[in-house]
């Protein structure tokens, strides 16, 4: 019998977890996405600290027209945040998701904002 959606997202999710960690100098960053809203952290899984957050929630974010333009905000609002704590280089973790549409927006975003992965 098949995987439904949401166990095969978590069957790649454990796979991808093994091979990537957050680490001081190369913190993770994990993108999850729901229906309406797309979220993503900075994460040091060393010392298990969140180092910087932005979500698809965030007033500024929010007014944005359309799920992708709000994905590739997010991924912007997360770099400067980013550039503030001292982090220029991280690990990208799309949490069982596909590299695709919003996920991969988020990852532009976060690009041209300054963050190298």
């Amino acid at each position: 019998m098949a995987f439904s959606k949401e166990k095969r997202r978590q069957k790649i999710k454990k796979r991808i977890r093994r091979d990537i960690t957050g680490t001081g100098s190369r913190p993770r960053l994990s993108v999850f996405r729901s229906n309406k809203e797309i979220y993503a952290q900075i994460i040091d899984d060393v010392e298990g600290k969140t180092l910087a957050a932005a979500s698809s929630r965030d007033k500024s974010i929010s007014s944005a027209e359309g799920k992708m333009e709000q994905a590739t905000l997010v991924g912007k609002s997360l770099a400067e945040k980013a550039k503030e704590a001292g982090i220029e280089t991280i690990s990208f973790d799309r949490g069982g998701y596909l590299y695709h549409g919003r996920v991969k927006s988020l990852a532009e975003g976060a690009r041209e904002g300054g963050l190298k992965f």
